[in-house]
């Protein structure tokens, strides 16, 4: 992947289209897929869609009983737990897709958390990078075999336009020297840009891409560590929780372009890109505003990408993808 690949390639799809007109017609009976965060927010509207186009989904779940709650009503489809902040968990997981599939056609690495209050997890990792990145590496990892069986395998990654807020912080990932829940949710969004950049590269040859994006702003759980008097600061939402911020999206909308990245002919033989709106984004210049979108060129830098492999791979312990 090149900087002139990230370009737009005309996608008869927009920022309005929903998850029901980009799955129209599709016939996804013979597919395989694992949604994480597939029973609520975005994850929810992902794993109704791809159910109701006729694929197999199975759903890991940090609450099983709230899943199975949410998805009572949604055919072919698996809960199993697993939590991404703890890599036995997520090991354990893995394990037990993999003794019911014999190949996996889409990984949707939906779930995610934003702006949480200091926390560690494991030896020490900062929650966020450990939950939005290191989890989804970790499986992506061990599911790397089944990905491959497919033959054309698709890893969509949920990022953000928050990752325009920083860059990985090489000298201190962990922020062991002073915590700001803002930047560490800006950090965990460009390593989740960066992952699908190295598992696209590494998986190409095996016919497996991956596709990194941001579903644009939505108010779903994603925004629980927020108090309401912060969301109405920044204009989000009013007093009685209403959406009322300009260019918000519905989680249908927002949906869209995961469903559009697992789906579209137009990426067929293409990978390592950074999507919105149902289409690739252009890279953004540095200091650009975060609402006018685009992709930082740091999120999608190859050499970037390489050295967050190999320290997510020192850091976890997840099995090596071949080269």
């Amino acid at each position: 992947m090149t900087s002139t690949d990230q370009q737009p390639l005309g996608s008869p799809f927009s920022a309005a289209s929903t998850a029901t007109d980009v799955m129209a017609g599709l016939d996804l009976s013979s597919t395989s897929a694992v949604v994480t965060g597939g029973y609520s927010g975005l994850g929810l509207e992902t794993t109704r869609a791809l159910a109701a186009a006729g694929a197999r989904v199975v759903v890991p779940a940090r609450r099983p009983g709230i899943a199975r709650t949410a998805l009572a009503d949604v055919e072919g489809c698996d809960i199993i737990p697993m939590d991404l902040a703890d890599p036995g968990s997520v090991r354990a997981a893995a394990v037990r897709i993999s003794d019911s599939l014999s190949r996996l056609d889409l990984l949707m690495a939906v779930a995610g958390v934003m702006a949480t209050p200091e926390r560690r997890v494991g030896p020490g990792w900062e929650s966020q990078l450990a939950a939005n990145h290191f989890g989804h590496f970790t499986l992506a990892c061990e599911l790397y075999p089944l990905l491959a069986a497919a033959n054309g395998a698709r890893v969509v990654v949920n990022s953000s336009a928050g990752h325009t807020l920083t860059g990985i912080r090489w000298h201190d990932p962990h922020f062991r020297t002073g915590y700001d829940r803002w930047l560490a949710y800006g950090q965990a969004k460009t390593a989740n840009a960066l992952f699908a950049v190295q598992l696209d590269a590494l998986g190409r040859d095996d016919g497996v891409r991956a596709f990194a994006l941001h579903p644009g702003k939505i108010i779903t759980g994603l925004q629980r560590e927020m108090t309401l008097h912060e969301q109405m600061e920044r204009g989000w939402v009013d007093a009685h929780g209403n959406v009322i911020g300009a260019g918000f999206k519905t989680p249908s909308q927002g949906a869209a372009t995961g469903l559009w990245a697992a789906t579209s002919p137009l990426l067929h033989d293409r990978g390592g890109l950074y999507l919105e709106d149902c289409d690739v984004a252009p890279v953004s210049a540095p200091g650009t505003p975060m609402d006018d979108g685009g992709v930082r060129a740091y999120a999608i830098d190859p050499d970037a990408a390489a050295r967050l492999w190999e320290l997510s791979v020192t850091a976890t312990g997840a099995t090596p993808i071949p080269r």
